[in-house]
């Protein structure tokens, strides 16, 4: 949460002309309700199924670029369906930076505690290893610039595409 994979995302997409998803916006079109709502009504376990079905979907379709929600990883059966149908790049930022970029955010359940920072280091310890298993790139996002961070990612996908025509 807060790593700007949906910023991030839309711009890559937009560099690429490929078209932009984002699960957790395309759960709340289907369902016509905000994510706190679905966590409230189904708990974490519900969204969670709603959240494997559209990432099952999204990742069977082609010259997308996909952000998901942070807890995606999670489920094997998503960490499988990302790494087996596209490129996997884990924007990585401190439990500081990701503080600081969500306080105040309403639309995030997980953090509707006491002590967010807290448990923003428990997800992160959780998450982390999960998205590092299964990402092709790890990009640090603190600090850097929004086109930084998309221009570094398109660095190296172009020379994943240019080792690839090589081979």
């Amino acid at each position: 949460m807060g790593s700007g994979k949906t910023t991030v995302g839309k711009l890559l997409a937009k560099a690429n002309s490929l078209t932009f998803y984002d699960s957790d916006h395309e759960i709340e079109r289907r369902t016509g309700v905000k994510i706190p709502l679905i966590f409230e009504l189904e708990g974490e376990a519900g969204f969670r199924k709603r959240e494997a079905q559209v990432i099952a979907e999204l990742t069977a379709r082609q010259n997308i670029v996909l952000a998901t929600g942070g807890g995606a990883v999670l489920l094997d059966k998503n960490r499988e369906a990302l790494a087996n149908n596209g490129i996997v790049i884990y924007l990585c930022a401190s439990v500081n930076e990701l503080c600081h970029r969500t306080r105040g955010d309403r639309n995030r359940p997980l953090l509707q505690t006491n002590d967010p920072r807290a448990r923003f280091e428990v997800l992160y310890t959780e998450r982390d290893p999960l998205y590092r298993e299964v990402a092709e790139m790890v990009v640090e996002t603190g600090g850097q610039p929004v086109s930084s961070i998309v221009q570094l990612i398109q660095h190296n996908l172009n020379l994943k595409k240019s080792h690839l025509a090589n081979t």
